[in-house]
């Protein structure tokens, strides 16, 4: 009978081959580490402030030979004779003498008020602020801007004031949350300009306090990281995409029809090669603004085989003969990573969906009394820590039956006993390699939502962020890659002697079960035996 490549490979070459990808991923590490700037840059634009008399629609520029007429300060004896809807706050990006790239991919802006307290104008509790915002481009210092999206948003304005609420504290200024305002899924052109009112009635935009100043913080992907991303992508697309068609085909070259197991790692790859699909060569020519929303899928599908794969990996270790390869045995495990995943992607399409045609739009505007970035980490944390808890309990019940299976080694003779030891030692070290991956995909998942920065060493500056998506990233390959070639059927069969296969003939059917599978520990996992 054949059987894996992970047993039929000789002891030296899966050393030599576990050296080589281990190699791959230090490098993949080192090129996030090293080579690979910060993954993003935040840029913060102070909001020049334009004086509108007659309320046009003509568009406002904060700097240059068409800049507006301003007020550089509220307290200016100009600004006390004007109206708050005579305002716009005019904001250009990026700064002079620089110019956008596609290279960024997205941009996102943050709004930073800065409020003064004064006991007559205080911030109410509870308060939503109204902005009317409109966003321009052009590709020349010298066309026309061009609109290319107008909204009138609602955002909560939260603002907490360190000092008593006194006469002497007036002028101090509150400490606001910033706001996340928009999110452009595409950087096609070179020049954006943002004009934002704050439109005053007697409903609208009352009890926000004594606005001085706003700060729109501009954040976008290093163009450098981008091409390192990039060409990591198209790297591992044709070799995972290679790995995994080549996999099917050894697959369907067995006499039987492939197995659970078989099929699961199939999608893997599947998965894999869908999220190594380097498109983002062909948003450097065409204004996709849907990019983000693509991504996500992308990862979101990976993260759901990756989560069904690992629990049907080790449950197809620990299921008898009559429960295996049946997909229904993991019903509830598959279900509750199938609703996770759909209740993700109806957020996303809701949040991204929309923002294709209003960059502006936020679903969390309507949710002003929750904190949404503070309860999806603590919800994921948990969420994904009983996962992994869960999969730990797993691999102990595997590694616990394969220690009674172990039993029955001592009856056997001295060659082939070693021969099982062998195949089970390597999978155990295949398990806890396993184990692995998931606990720096769980701990990858959880940091990259609280923290980014960088070390500096020396003369050297080490940018953790890079390193931590790049080496995920190469692990992610990797692994697949590894799981692919190590459970491809081999093309070598047991050599047995005649005297061996009398002797050994009763022990093997005991220890195997007489059941058909992948590999020699998968068939001898199963609990019940054939008599």
């Amino acid at each position: 009978m054949a059987g894996a490549i992970i047993e039929k490979m000789s002891t030296k070459k899966l050393v030599l081959f576990v050296f080589f990808i281990l190699l791959f991923q230090i490098f993949s590490i080192l090129v996030g580490a090293l080579i690979s700037p910060s993954p993003t840059t935040a840029i913060s634009y102070l909001a020049t402030k334009c004086i509108n008399f007659h309320r046009t629609r003509a568009w406002l520029m904060p700097w240059g030979s068409n800049r507006c007429q301003q007020v550089h300060s509220f307290d200016d004896p100009l600004a006390k004779t004007l109206d708050a809807n005579d305002i716009v706050f005019a904001v250009h990006v990026p700064l002079p003498n620089t110019e956008m790239s596609p290279w960024f991919q997205y941009m996102l802006a943050v709004l930073q008020f800065d409020i003064a307290f004064k006991m007559i104008n205080q911030i109410e509790d509870d308060v939503v602020i109204t902005i009317d915002a409109r966003l321009a481009y052009r590709d020349d210092m010298t066309s026309e801007w061009t609109t290319k999206f107008h909204s009138v948003e609602q955002r909560p304005l939260r603002c907490t004031f360190a000092v008593s609420k006194t006469y002497e504290n007036e002028g101090r200024f509150y400490h606001c949350d910033p706001i996340p305002f928009m999110e452009l899924g595409s950087v096609a052109h070179k020049y954006f300009l943002m004009n934002l009112r704050l439109p005053v009635n007697d409903t609208m935009n009352v009890g926000i306090g004594e606005i001085k100043d706003i700060h729109v913080v501009g954040i976008h992907q290093n163009g450098g990281f981008t091409k390192v991303w990039i060409s990591m992508k198209t790297v591992f697309s044709p070799w995972i995409s290679v790995a995994t068609v080549w996999y099917w085909y050894r697959i369907r070259l067995l006499a039987r029809p492939p197995v659970l197991l078989e099929k699961v790692i199939f999608a893997l790859g599947l998965s894999m090669a869908f999220l190594d699909m380097p498109v983002e060569w062909l948003s450097m020519g065409f204004e996709w603004t849907w990019m983000l929303l693509f991504e996500d899928a992308q990862q979101g599908a990976l993260y759901s085989v990756l989560f069904c794969f690992w629990i049907i990996f080790c449950g197809e270790h620990l299921m008898d003969q009559r429960q295996r390869n049946l997909l229904s045995a993991y019903w509830w495990q598959v279900g509750l990573v199938v609703f996770g995943s759909s209740v993700l992607l109806i957020f996303d399409l809701s949040e991204r969906g929309v923002r294709l045609s209003n960059p502006f739009y936020s679903v969390w505007a309507f949710f002003s009394y929750l904190k949404p970035h503070i309860t999806f980490i603590i919800v994921a944390g948990i969420s994904v820590c009983l996962y992994f808890f869960s999969l730990c309990r797993m691999v102990h019940c595997v590694f616990r039956t394969i220690s009674g299976k172990m039993q029955q080694l001592p009856t056997m003779p001295e060659t082939r006993r070693l021969r099982y030891k062998g195949i089970i030692f390597r999978f155990k070290f295949l398990m806890l390699a396993t184990l692995t991956c998931a606990a720096l995909t769980i701990i990858f998942f959880i940091l990259n939502q609280v923290s980014e920065g960088h070390w500096h060493w020396g003369d050297y500056t080490l940018q953790v962020h890079s390193a931590f998506l790049t080496g995920i990233y190469g692990m992610w390959n990797l692994y697949v890659f590894t799981i692919i070639f190590l459970y491809a059927p081999s093309h070598k069969h047991n050599g047995k002697k005649s005297g061996d296969t009398q002797h050994t003939g009763s022990q093997e059917t005991q220890l195997t079960c007489g059941e058909q599978g992948p590999t020699e520990v998968y068939r001898i996992t199963g609990k019940v035996a054939e008599e």
